[in-house]
């Protein structure tokens, strides 16, 4: 069987490489003004996260000191240290079961009970907590956990219900 020369065929054409290939044509310039709440029609309002919610100095702080003991609680019961009723006032039933489930399962992994002494050899900290507010009432908080030398993210959402803050979602990262 002798061998018949054939042409190679590229599969691709080549394509002339640009200067500005692969980058975003960004404006640099500062704004003067903030950005104005776009709504998806003009008879709709601008959704509930677009607007500018102004909201007290001190009650910033305040609901981030909330979160800040709130996510320090929720961390040492994940990790055992803690019975998870300690929370029960303050979360919505899907929270509080869903930090009951992940409390046994390292407790389950460790070889010991949920919540009856400090059973982790290094303590996790709440280092920084961000607050966002989406209403005056809802406001959702992002959380830096140092564990030792390692870190984590928990994400919170907090509603405002009955003169208290309420967990609704809990989220680790």
């Amino acid at each position: 069987m002798s061998a018949v020369p054939h042409d190679l065929v590229g599969l691709r054409l080549p394509v002339p490489a640009t200067p500005t290939q692969g980058t975003l044509a960004l404006a640099l310039l500062p704004r003067q003004a903030p950005p104005r709440p776009m709504a998806r029609s003009r008879r709709e309002p601008a959704r509930p996260g677009t607007v500018v919610v102004p909201i007290d100095l001190r009650l910033r702080h305040a609901v981030e000191e909330w979160t800040h003991r709130f996510v320090q609680a929720a961390v040492e019961i994940v990790g055992g240290d803690r019975p998870v009723s300690q929370l029960v006032r303050w979360t919505t039933r899907e929270v509080y079961a869903d930090l009951h489930r992940r409390a046994l399962l390292v407790a389950r992994a460790g070889g010991h009970q949920p919540g009856l002494a400090r059973v982790q050899p290094v303590r996790p900290r709440v280092q920084s907590v961000h607050a966002c507010f989406v209403t005056d009432t809802v406001v959702e908080c992002g959380v830096h956990v140092r564990h030792g030398e390692r870190s984590r993210a928990v994400a919170a959402r907090f509603e405002r219900a009955d003169q208290r803050w309420i967990c609704t979602a809990l989220d680790f990262s």
